[in-house]
């Protein structure tokens, strides 16, 4: 499946942003010979199961977390994913997209010079490194479990802040163990199911696929984690 099924979903996107859709399948073809960043057998799915799925963050959201002006700390990258897709649909939001591997960090960073995107930072760094109250948002696309993710998201967000996660499957375990172990009220928790977002699409890939948003991010500033 081609570009052609990002337009269908999303009409309006201006002269631009199609002409970098239409980009990235050959830059991605291009440098996952080099570097693999992703699964040789997804690459002809990479439409749908990468820059559809990462731009369900902003199809399926309410109140747009993607605002001009805004900061989205895109954690644990890999070779761009949801961070670049996102970029290119939200032209005035500065995008930081981080990876702790410096091989997936350099074709971020060639990706993105050659699509032009000047609201992109690729950096090098563990999340849990990255700068204090550095980001509005953080958006991640399943790196592990949301007990194992939310340490390393500690005081990186401004208040009022939003993660968001790309996830897939039963959430209801994750959110019950992340919530008990660092005191977060379940209802912080909002999860969005996927299934319905691309209507008439013919792939099964978002029938588990959810987003799952916490909001109240006042619980994650400084969390005391209980003893063990």
């Amino acid at each position: 499946m081609d570009a052609g099924i990002i337009f269908h979903f999303f009409p309006r996107l201006d002269p631009t942003a199609r002409e970098r859709c239409l980009k990235l399948g050959e830059l991605y073809s291009y440098w996952n010979q080099r570097i693999n960043v992703i699964s040789r057998k997804d690459m002809e799915h990479l439409y749908v199961r990468h820059v559809l799925h990462s731009l369900a963050l902003s199809a399926a959201t309410t109140d747009n977390p993607f605002t001009a002006g805004a900061t989205i700390l895109d954690a644990g990258t890999g070779g761009g994913f949801p961070g670049i897709p996102l970029a290119i649909m939200h032209p005035q939001t500065h995008f930081v997209l981080c990876d702790s591997i410096a091989k997936k960090i350099k074709v971020v960073r060639e990706v993105s010079a050659s699509l032009g995107l000047d609201n992109v930072t690729a950096v090098v760094s563990r999340v849990e490194q990255m700068p204090d109250r550095c980001c509005d948002v953080i958006v991640s696309r399943a790196v592990t479990s949301m007990a194992g993710f939310l340490p390393w998201t500690r005081n990186k967000l401004r208040e009022p802040g939003r993660i968001l996660f790309l996830k897939g499957g039963d959430l209801a375990g994750e959110i019950e163990e992340a919530a008990a172990k660092y005191r977060i009220p379940e209802t912080c928790f909002l999860v969005t199911a996927l299934k319905d977002t691309f209507p008439g699409l013919e792939d099964d890939f978002f029938e588990t696929k959810k987003i799952c948003e916490i909001k109240q991010t006042s619980y994650l500033c400084a969390p005391q984690l209980k003893s063990s």
